[in-house]
This record gives C-alpha cells, structure tokens and sequence, in this order.
C-alpha cells in the first residue's frame, strides 16, 4: 500500500473533497460525544495530511501516521507552508507504536477498506484501543457493500486536471466483495508529449456484522452509526458509513 505513483496526483484528482466540511462533521461528532479532557487526536492512514491540516486549525494537537512516504512527503510540504504544529509518523497501522495515548483517532476516507483481509482490520482496532486514553473516542468510515457492488463495481473511470489524465479501472471480485483497482496516468510534460505511469491497489468491503463485532470483541462501545456524512442512520443504498465508538477496554486487547 504504498501507492507510489498515485501520492504525485492524489490531491488533483480528489479536489472535489471539501476536507474542510469534513472536519467540521468531524468536530461536530467528536463535541457531541467527547469525555475526556484532552486535545491529542491521531489522523490514521493520514495520506497527504488534507484532515490532519484542517483538525489542526480547529485546535486539535494532531498526529499523523501513514505508510506511505511519498504521501507524508506531501503532507510535510504542507506543514512547512502553513505552520501548523502537526507531527507525522510513517507507520503501517497494522503496526502502530506510539509514544503515549491519544483522545481521538480518526480513519477517514475508506482507509479501513485498503485493508485486505479481516484479521487486519481487527488488527489495527487492537491498536487504536492499545493507544487510546480511557473513553476515548474513535471515528472512522467505511465503503459499504453496496457501494462496491453497485458503484465501484466493474466501472471505468476518468478524471482529468491540466496536467495529468487518469483512466480508472475497477475489477469486482464478487466472491470476497473486493475491487481491484489499477491506474493510468499521462502527464503533460514540457514538450507538449505525456508520459504514462501506472499504479494498482485494491480495496475489500466488510459487512456491518463483522466491522461491530470486530469493535465489540477489541474493546469498543458503539454510540453513532450514520450514512454518508450525516447524522442519520444508514439507509440501504448508502456509500459510506461513519462509526462513532468510544474505548471501553483502554490498552487491552483481546
């Protein structure tokens, strides 16, 4: 997952997330239910630091972690342009180890779902509450199945800025629910002529049984369940559902 490639053109090809909105909805879900009294937030899977720049500014002490170096490339270069105090980690969160404990994680953008199988997810849930203060909160978002039959599916896409053009395929693996996803970029280089480079990856789709008792069994307490960045339940065709959980089991694991 070190999309080598795709960090050079990943914000171009993402400008319509406004992360802005996103990290108000955030700090909305994170005031609603918040117990304890520190700022400390993890940005996990932080990419190239889009949240984690925009938590900064609404006063949150951020850590990022990634595992990808050219993505926290990136994000340091915007660190540098706007001063914030954002610290980053390159990790793989299946492996995290941080210094101390943080008071809210967040995974934002179907990271979860760029993990390949279920023992990896329940991983990286075993290591958010391993770090997590007592009461701490934890919001993340997930790619749901429909979205991957339905939507992602065997689709091709195509998006295109000044400088680059990226032709998107998608392969459904209907018996796992996983799409793979292989990119092809031309750039516009100085001579008037493109240059053409490829990346792939591949993301999985997790049933709501097995992400809630995944979070049941690592020591979590679920307490909002909303669709596509609302405040409102899931509905059947929904995209994206965002979990609010808070830590039960601080720096146990089963």
């Amino acid at each position: 997952m070190g999309y080598s490639v795709f960090a050079r053109y990943y914000d171009s090809l993402t400008a319509n997330i406004d992360y802005r909105k996103r990290a108000e909805y955030f700090n909305k879900i994170i005031n609603k239910f918040r117990q304890t009294d520190g700022n400390i937030l993890l940005d996990l899977a932080c990419g190239t630091g889009s949240i984690s720049e925009q938590m900064a500014i609404l006063g949150y002490d951020v850590i990022g972690v990634d595992n990808s170096d050219e993505m926290l490339g990136i994000a340091l270069d915007k660190k540098f342009d706007s001063g914030l105090n954002i610290q980053y980690l390159c990790q793989d969160m299946r492996k995290l180890d941080m210094f101390g404990s943080v008071d809210i994680t967040i995974c934002a953008l179907d990271s979860i779902n760029h993990l390949a199988n279920i023992c990896d997810v329940k991983k990286v849930f075993e290591n958010v509450a391993l770090f997590s203060e007592p009461d701490a909160l934890f919001i993340f978002d997930v790619n749901t199945l429909y979205k991957h039959r339905n939507i992602l599916a065997n689709n091709t896409f195509t998006y295109e800025t000044e400088n680059v053009f990226c032709i998107w395929e998608n392969t459904l693996v209907s018996e796992t629910d996983e799409v793979k996803m292989n990119l092809e970029f031309f750039e516009l280089e100085k001579n008037g002529l493109y240059s053409r480079t490829s990346d792939c990856f591949s993301e999985k789709a997790y049933s709501e049984e097995q992400i809630e008792k995944l979070l049941i069994d690592t020591g979590f307490k679920i307490i909002g369940k909303y669709g596509d960045d609302t405040f409102f339940p899931p509905e059947s065709d929904c995209q994206r559902i965002v979990y609010t959980v808070r830590c039960i089991n601080s720096g146990q694991t089963n």
